[in-house]
């Protein structure tokens, strides 16, 4: 059984207890959700619970709204794809951002240095990683020194995300080539001998990776058997045998 949505292992108690009481609507906390943010930034922890309920307390307080923040937790969004958190979070946001990030797509980017233009980066990086286009994103995010800036707060986004790229790989591939997977990655060489053996346990037999067999890669057949009574076959034939009104 799954880990329930509110529940994160990491987090304070102090955070606890805001988010199970009242005060999780209460402006004042704003500062206090801000700050653990900031946290999971730096130490690599992650609380998509209580950082919905900072952007809802933005959504009713739109003047508290911190566009750092609102980028670092859309960036922390990222670090755990192909969950549903990064909508989840851009569903927060305040309508005129949406609607800015859409119209940009027809009429040219957004004005520099908005919270518009940054959510439209994201937006970008997010698509091409749902859609598997795992070497296209790392091109994207050498093609503009905007995106380093915008994961600048979150410590060890890169590595992150290639954890989560192999995660995925795992669950649908038993071999991949290496140059794929090197492509998908976005490291080479010794690096990426260490990362395939210590980090994800798998194998390397010449240009090909081997993936071990796990309950999501490997190919089963699956048996379906249904309960049908006698009775049941008994009423279908009484009823082809009736005569029509």
């Amino acid at each position: 059984m799954g880990l329930a949505f509110d529940y994160s292992p990491d987090r304070p108690e102090h955070i606890d207890t805001i988010l199970n009481g009242l005060d999780r609507y209460n402006p004042e906390t704003t500062g206090t959700f801000q700050e653990y943010v900031a946290q999971q930034c730096e130490n690599q922890t992650y609380d998509c619970y209580a950082n919905l309920a900072l952007l809802k307390l933005y959504q009713f307080n739109p003047h508290l709204t911190r566009d750092e923040t609102t980028t670092n937790i859309l960036a922390k969004a990222l670090t755990v794809f192909p969950s549903p958190d990064y909508s989840l979070c851009l569903s927060l946001l305040p309508p005129h951002i949406l609607a800015q990030t859409k119209v940009s797509q027809q009429n040219g980017p957004p004005a520099s240095g908005t919270l518009s233009e940054a959510v439209q980066h994201l937006n970008a990086l997010h698509t091409q990683l749902i859609n598997a286009q795992y070497a296209d994103f790392w091109n994207t995010m050498d093609s503009d020194d905007l995106y380093a800036d915008l994961v600048a707060d979150v410590q060890g986004f890169e590595e992150l995300l290639r954890v989560r790229v192999a995660v995925v790989v795992s669950q649908c591939m038993q071999e991949v080539r290496r140059d794929i997977l090197e492509s998908w990655l976005n490291v080479r060489g010794a690096k990426f001998e260490n990362f395939v053996k210590e980090v994800c346990g798998w194998g390397l037999d010449g240009d090909v990776v081997r993936i071990p067999l796990n309950k999501d890669n490997e190919a089963r057949g699956t048996v379906v058997r249904e309960n049908v009574k006698f009775e049941h076959f008994g009423r279908m034939i009484k009823r082809a045998y009736e005569q029509p009104a």
